[in-house]
């Protein structure tokens, strides 16, 4: 029976509930309001883990596959998939963690001169997956890893976008919002690099004049199409490589009843599902947690900044976001055959989403002060970055099991690997 109860204890879709039922009563909101929104948060979290789980299928079919066609270990940068993984093993933990490092944030941006209060949950959820995988790695117990995780967590929320607030209020052209994406290291750089190699006008719109795209490269603003097309890309080049290389049987074995060649299509078009049913799930549930927080900071820190997600910046450069994806996306494929040719134990693979939002949010924050050059040189930079940087952290996840995808955010890593090297020395 304890063991029943302790089980449920560590079921992280009631904890998730649970946080979102006292965030709302803490909100004096009605008793209808308060079951319908722990409701929404539970199931949410659930239809989360139903996405995380055709996504692993998945994943676990084209890494067998690009090992058996290339002789070499290949795993795609693909943020909801490493988090899916880590909270299938550490969810207990992860979930807390994420709880009190929003509570830190509201602390810092109340008591210190960083004042942003970062909004965008599903990111707060991937660092927090980082850092509790740090502090495990190196033996932590638990309520070490939630307490100094959180801490880190809230700072992190609040004095990471203050990087980036110089090149904000030059693309809004205010200082209203923050940046509320765990890429602000990258992206601070991307303005410098913008800043080196030129200065556009001041005018958004006059900006984007000095830029002429195809007009198909649009439809990859559309994630699900984005994702969809570059994982089957993938799914046929792993497939004819194993093929090539003497693995028809395998092959004919993954393919099941469906024809080979059109099973990568089958393949990739899931893996885009399940991405969609899986951000549905989060920001379903990341919703109901953050209402609760942000009624808190508007009543209780009437001077904070709220960081909000990068899309919210794509209309002030829409061009430079395309050229962003690109750039990213080529500075991906260099960072990856820069893996082969050094032969790294692990090649790590761009993946189409990442190289879309924070490739096209660092091609942005490039052109604010260099134009197309900017975009692209800053961009292109980035997208070597978030291959190259999970290589630091993932030996040390992949001993934890989390060995079929990897964070590729710079943040993550940056701040992630410092604090593995300043662990290691308390071990």
């Amino acid at each position: 029976m304890i063991d029943a109860i302790l089980g449920q204890v560590r079921n992280t879709a009631l904890i998730v509930g649970l946080i979102s039922f006292i965030g709302l009563v803490l909100q004096g909101k009605k008793s209808d309001e308060v079951i319908s929104g722990t409701v929404k948060t539970i199931a949410g979290f659930m239809i989360f883990n139903i996405g995380s789980s055709a996504m692993s299928s998945v994943v676990s079919n084209f890494s067998a596959l690009f090992n058996a066609g290339f002789g070499i270990s290949g795993v795609t940068t693909q943020v909801e998939v490493a988090t899916a993984l880590a909270l299938n093993k550490f969810g207990t933990e992860v979930a807390l963690l994420f709880v009190l490092g929003f509570v830190f944030n509201l602390t810092f941006a109340k008591f210190t001169r960083f004042k942003a209060i970062f909004l965008t949950g599903q990111h707060f959820l991937y660092f927090a997956c980082v850092l509790a995988l740090v502090f495990i790695s190196h033996g932590f117990p638990t309520w070490a890893t939630i307490l100094f995780g959180g801490i880190m967590l809230g700072f992190c929320g609040a004095a990471l976008p203050t990087l980036a607030q110089p090149f904000m209020n030059k693309i809004t052209g205010s200082n209203d919002i923050a940046m509320g994406h765990f890429n602000l290291i990258g992206y601070t750089l991307s303005g410098y690099i913008g800043k080196l190699v030129g200065k556009a006008t001041n005018d958004s719109h006059d900006q984007e004049k000095d830029i002429n795209l195809p007009g198909f490269l649009k439809l990859f603003r559309d994630f699900v199409f984005s994702v969809a097309v570059f994982m089957v890309v993938l799914f046929y080049i792993a497939v004819i490589a194993a093929m090539v290389n003497g693995q028809s049987d395998l092959v004919a074995e993954m393919s099941g009843n469906d024809i080979w060649f059109i099973w990568p299509l089958l393949q990739g078009l899931q893996f885009a599902a399940g991405m969609s049913v899986l951000i549905y799930g989060v920001r379903q549930f990341i919703a109901e947690i953050t209402m609760a927080f942000v009624a808190i900071s508007e009543k209780y820190i009437p001077d904070s900044k709220p960081a909000v997600d990068c899309p919210a910046i794509f209309p002030y450069a829409p061009h430079a976001v395309l050229i962003g994806f690109v750039g990213s996306l080529l500075g991906g494929f260099l960072g990856m055959a820069l893996m082969v040719m050094f032969k790294s134990p692990v090649i790590l693979i761009p993946a189409a989403g990442i190289c879309f939002f924070s490739g096209g949010t660092a091609g942005v924050f490039g052109h604010a002060y260099g134009g197309w050059k900017g975009a692209a040189l800053g961009s292109f930079i980035i997208g070597i970055f978030l291959v190259v940087l999970p290589l630091a952290l993932y030996p040390a996840f992949a001993h934890l099991g989390i060995a079929e995808a990897s964070f590729p955010n710079i943040d993550y890593n940056v701040i992630g690997s410092l604090l593995d090297k300043i662990l290691q020395l308390f071990q």
